[in-house]
């Protein structure tokens, strides 16, 4: 099984809220979802990330593969945490 961390679209129309999900890479966009770790918010506060570290390095170590978005939020989270 191929295990993604991606983002699941939420929100309303012209306001998007993202979660952050690891997901079955079969799964649609916003279906089934294994874990909610965590949020992005694109119109909040030029773009308000909030992110569980500890939980996506866990899945990261275990073969999930973050998208090429997440991966960009991921890194974006650590310059700014810094």
């Amino acid at each position: 099984m191929a295990v993604h961390i991606r983002l699941a679209r939420h929100g309303r129309k012209k306001l998007p809220v993202y979660r952050i999900v690891v997901a079955d890479s079969r799964a649609r966009r916003d279906g089934r979802f294994i874990e909610v770790v965590g949020t992005y918010a694109p119109q909040h506060n030029d773009g308000e990330i909030k992110i569980d570290r500890e939980r996506i390095e866990s899945w990261i170590s275990k073969g999930a593969t973050p998208s090429d978005t997440v991966a960009r939020l991921i890194k974006k989270s650590a310059s700014t945490a810094s």
